[in-house]
């Protein structure tokens, strides 16, 4: 049989002819399998253990900085999973409190075990998850949550994982792994892990940085100032961990008695139904302390402390200054070391939370950058959701410095960014140009941003 060579316009109709037949269909080219944090990712948003409905990502929402506010709740449909006990007769008592849910972002928590639901039990903000690689470490093992006991057994993110199914996951209040869930598998804890040390920054800040801004340049002072406001003491260039300077080899992630349990009023006692017992923090039985968030998410993570007891951010810098955490353990041990308590004026408070607000929006420009990057790089279904996460970043940065009229051009550039960002034809080089020009102008020239 001989065989022609086709070329040309012959050649083109040939093709067609034969594509059409089906004999000469191209092959996709096969898709890269799974990295280990993106199988763990799949598992966080749609894996529901044979429980009640809610996945990790219930509470955790990726389009609330993975925490989870008042405000966020209350976008929500009614037959959203994080609801359940307002819908599943087996959990309307002793599962969740749904007004202090609704109203104060707060959720139940056994943390000292499920023998008295009716009275052992604590309500809690939900802790964002970002930047758990540079916050769990300490010396006395790792830390998660927010008394640094969120976890059973050895307190690792995987028995972590373990411990939010049991609590948060069941069918009945029975908790019967088989009956009401199912355990995560080892496959499955290794995979979350994965993902979870993923999220967000995967090292600390290394300040000082040289803000545009004099009024956050001047918090920066104070916050590094461990004869002022002594915040790096405990929240390292901004992070979870203690000063190495003043700690030594127990550095790492600490817990603290600060008082926050001492304020009157918190949300949960004037809201009541039901008003929490006082929460006793780490431990079974606890001994009063909570361990340290990051302070770079902060800004935008907000209501603050364990309970959700402060709203806003100047206001959370200003508690140190007071009465409750001047008098507790923690105040008192800077007493000690000091032979003052924390004093700071009310320029002083703002200065440290514009401070804080600037880094915090340099973060959601890094953020925003990461996910327009590889928006391009992802499949076309996922392409929407990337984008959509920048804008949500870019929205945080905008929102946070526009909460303290902070670098009013920048806020510019990122309005230009989340507009770049939108559509089916995005412009993500634009967006990113835009993002790029923000970063410019919070900092000044003479150093590159974080990154």
């Amino acid at each position: 049989m001989r065989v022609e060579k086709i070329s040309g316009p012959r050649c083109a109709v040939m093709g067609l002819i034969m594509g059409l037949l089906g004999a000469c269909t191209a092959q996709p080219a096969p898709s890269a399998p799974p990295t280990l944090a993106e199988r763990g990712r799949e598992i966080f948003f749609t894996e529901t253990f044979n429980g009640n409905g809610r996945t990790c990502g219930t509470c955790h929402r990726a389009e609330d900085n993975f925490g989870l506010t008042p405000n966020f709740i209350a976008s929500l449909p009614a037959d959203d999973p994080l609801f359940v006990a307002e819908i599943n007769a087996a959990l309307v008592r002793g599962f969740e409190a749904p007004r202090q849910m609704r109203a104060n972002g707060l959720i139940r928590e056994n943390l000292d075990g499920f023998e008295d639901l009716d009275n052992k039990f604590v309500l809690r903000g939900v802790p964002h998850t970002l930047a758990l690689r540079t916050s769990v470490a300490s010396a006395a093992g790792p830390r998660t949550g927010w008394s640094g006991d969120g976890a059973p057994g050895d307190g690792s993110l995987r028995a972590f994982a373990t411990g939010a199914v049991i609590q948060h996951f069941t069918r009945s209040l029975n908790r019967v792994a088989g009956a009401d869930f199912r355990l995560p598998t080892d496959a499955e804890l290794d995979a979350l892990e994965a993902f979870l040390l993923s999220l967000g920054r995967q090292q600390d800040l290394t300040l000082p940085l040289p803000f545009a801004d004099a009024t956050a340049a001047r918090g920066q002072l104070l916050f590094l100032d461990n004869n002022v406001g002594r915040c790096n003491v405990c929240h390292f260039n901004a992070g979870a961990n203690g000063d190495p300077a003043i700690f030594g080899a127990n550095a790492g992630n600490l817990s603290f008695d600060t008082g926050v349990e001492n304020l009157p009023d918190g949300p949960g006692a004037l809201l009541g139904d039901p008003t929490p017992p006082r929460d006793d923090g780490f431990g079974i039985p606890g001994d009063g302390t909570f361990n340290t968030p990051p302070l770079v998410e902060a800004a935008d993570t907000g209501p603050f402390f364990h309970n959700n007891s402060v709203s806003t951010l100047e206001v959370a810098v200003g508690f140190y200054d007071g009465d409750a955490f001047n008098s507790s353990p923690a105040g008192q041990l800077i007493r000690q070391a000091t032979g003052s308590g924390i004093e700071l004026d009310a320029t002083e408070i703002q200065a440290i939370a514009a401070f804080l607000r600037v880094i915090n929006a340099l973060e959601n420009i890094r953020q925003a950058e990461s996910y327009l990057t590889s928006a391009g790089a992802v499949r076309r279904e996922q392409r929407g959701e990337r984008l959509a996460l920048a804008r949500e970043e870019t929205q945080d940065a905008l929102d946070v410095l526009a909460a303290a009229s902070l670098n009013g051009d920048a806020q510019g550039d990122l309005r230009q960014a989340r507009h770049l960002s939108s559509g089916h034809r995005a412009n993500v080089d634009g967006a990113l140009a835009a993002l790029q020009r923000a970063r410019g102008r919070l900092l000044a020239p003479s150093q590159p941003a974080p990154r």
